[in-house]
């Protein structure tokens, strides 16, 4: 058994995992990963991902950038042009992001599952009780990102976004540990609801991306955000992407919630563990 082998078997322990990532005082490692994410020496940055390898499948193969200063960089690394192909089909609604597929299906009575048998309230994660009831009877995906992923996420359609509400919260860990053990995690945790309509239907599409421990942030390109001095702040906008065009990053990795109003469906290919990247084909339109 190889080192990485044995320091993964001790990782994946399921009381040990969520002890180290969950019981630490979670917001001051986040601020120290983010501090030290930025720290600019080769050196350093390349000790550090020796070490990260130890516990991930970090490929970096299709990065725009051969060598990195920073942790940061790599985190937020840009990918070679092409790397991602979207899907062009006007049918299709396509991932926003490289993720592994969690929970997803219909929203039945304003609830949507975490993991089978922890389902929380659709009002809750989007704090406003009108906006969840537009998703009735709708579809909904969950896509995880490991920290070896590629953390950009990018619109899933040719769209406008309407407006962004950044809600302030916890930094729980995201990994299926933690969605096992903490009820309403996505409602507890830091987030951005960023409202959007197509912009060949008008149908409203609603992405979630919900920070974890150790992300030191969600950014997006066309808003700056900053932490919310109440508990939420709410944005309007009125920004204009094409399919797959860049939309914001994690500063490490975590979790995007797609939402979309009745009458998506899912593509038959999905399934819970499914890894999938940017521009894979996720919810077909109406017909």
């Amino acid at each position: 058994m190889t080192i990485r082998s044995a320091l993964m078997n001790i990782w994946l322990q399921e009381d040990l995992n969520f002890l180290v990532t969950n019981r630490i005082p979670r917001r001051t490692a986040t601020r120290f990963m983010g501090w030290f994410s930025r720290i600019e020496n080769k050196h350093l940055c390349r000790i550090s991902l020796r070490i990260w390898r130890l516990f991930t499948d970090l490929d970096l193969s299709d990065a725009e950038q051969g060598a990195f200063n920073s942790l940061h960089q790599c985190f937020t690394r840009r990918l070679k042009p092409g790397a991602r192909p979207i899907d062009p089909d006007p049918t299709i609604l396509v991932s926003p992001c490289d993720g592994i597929v969690g929970a997803h299906g219909q929203i039945v009575e304003g609830q949507l599952l975490q993991v089978k048998g922890f389902a929380y309230a659709l009002e809750e994660l989007l704090g406003e009780p009108a906006h969840a009831r537009a998703f009735e009877g709708g579809s909904y995906v969950t896509l995880r990102l490991t920290s070896a992923m590629y953390h950009r996420f990018h619109a899933p359609h040719d769209c406008t976004v309407s407006r962004v509400t950044h809600f302030s919260g916890d930094t729980w860990n995201v990994n299926p540990v933690a969605l096992k053990r903490v009820e309403r995690l996505f409602c507890k945790n830091e987030r951005a609801v960023i409202q959007t309509r197509l912009s060949a239907t008008g149908h409203a599409i609603t992405l979630v991306p919900v920070a974890a421990i150790l992300v030191a942030g969600i950014r997006l390109r066309f808003l700056e955000m900053r932490r919310p001095e109440g508990p939420a702040t709410i944005t309007p906008c009125d920004v204009s992407l094409q399919k797959g065009e860049e939309m914001g990053w994690f500063e490490h990795g975590s979790t995007i919630i797609v939402l979309a109003p009745a009458g998506f469906t899912l593509c038959a290919h999905l399934q819970v563990g499914l890894h999938t990247r940017v521009g894979a084909p996720l919810l077909h339109l109406p017909a």
